[in-house]
């Protein structure tokens, strides 16, 4: 696997280039295939979050540059990424994502004959979810390639979002986006996105969790799943997908009832 250089040569007019920015925290799994998929890439650079696993080495392996961070902010991570790399274009990939060949060559021939005053300069990309190895029947459309002068940053700690100026524009090939391989893997990852929710929600001063809340929560996470997002077309898989996201809304917000309760009987203590 091999990026070629960002040069002054390659960043001239009409011969633009594409860095990837990846964030990746314990993939060792993933890691390879993922850089695999976006080796037609001028660069690649990878946003190692405190793996303690082999991630970090499979990356160097693969001939790409790692930067180290142990950013709580997925914004501030992407905002790393935007600093760290050279390329005219910004293309970031998630680590369960992997870019078809046919969203390359259409990356690819957008970037050979861009022009800022004709062409969008930031495009969304139609992601294809795949859970338990089924693809999702409804497909998401994510901001995720830009031409460097659009993109101004990102914001938001979990969910973040970029803040772009200029036209957008819709890539029509498909960004593959390997969700949830296994229940197991499911499981490991709610656990631990589900603290970082809770936790952002506690520091807004989210109200008390009371029953009816958590009642609420769940349904709400099936019933968007199972239906808005056309999870009854996708059979056996679109109803454990849509019960899982019931779940997973419960464990964010028992896990913030846990920590409301702490805060509770700290405030107790400093009373006493």
């Amino acid at each position: 696997m091999h990026f070629s250089a960002v040069s002054a040569d390659a960043m001239s007019p009409g011969n633009f280039t594409v860095s990837i920015v990846i964030i990746a925290r314990n993939v060792e799994v993933r890691i390879v295939s993922c850089l695999t998929s976006v080796a037609w890439a001028h660069e690649a650079v990878v946003i190692d979050n405190g793996s303690t696993d082999r991630t970090k080495e499979r990356a160097l392996k693969a001939d790409v540059r790692v930067i180290s961070s142990n950013e709580t902010d997925f914004a501030a991570l992407r905002n790393i990424g935007l600093a760290q790399t050279k390329g005219d274009f910004i293309f970031y990939v998630d680590t369960d994502e992997s870019v078809t060949n046919e969203l390359r060559d259409e990356i690819l021939n957008l970037v050979r004959s861009f022009h800022p005053e004709r062409d969008a300069h930031v495009y969304t990309v139609r992601r294809k979810n795949i859970y338990l190895n089924h693809p999702w029947p409804k497909d998401e459309y994510l901001e995720r390639l830009f031409w460097r002068p659009a993109l101004i940053t990102w914001r938001g700690v979990i969910h973040e979002s970029p803040i772009t100026k200029g036209p957008i524009g819709t890539l029509r090939s498909p960004l593959l986006h390997n969700a949830h391989r296994t229940l197991a893997d499911m499981t490991v990852k709610t656990n631990s996105w589900s603290e970082r929710e809770a936790r952002l929600r506690l520091n807004a001063h989210h109200p008390r969790i009371v029953p009816w809340r958590l009642f609420r929560v769940m349904a709400t996470g099936c019933m968007r799943s199972y239906f808005r997002e056309r999870g009854i077309l996708a059979g056996t898989v679109g109803l454990i997908e849509s019960v899982f996201q019931a779940f997973s809304m419960f464990i964010t917000y028992a896990k913030l009832f846990e920590m409301q309760e702490d805060v509770k009987r700290a405030g107790r203590k400093e009373i006493a």
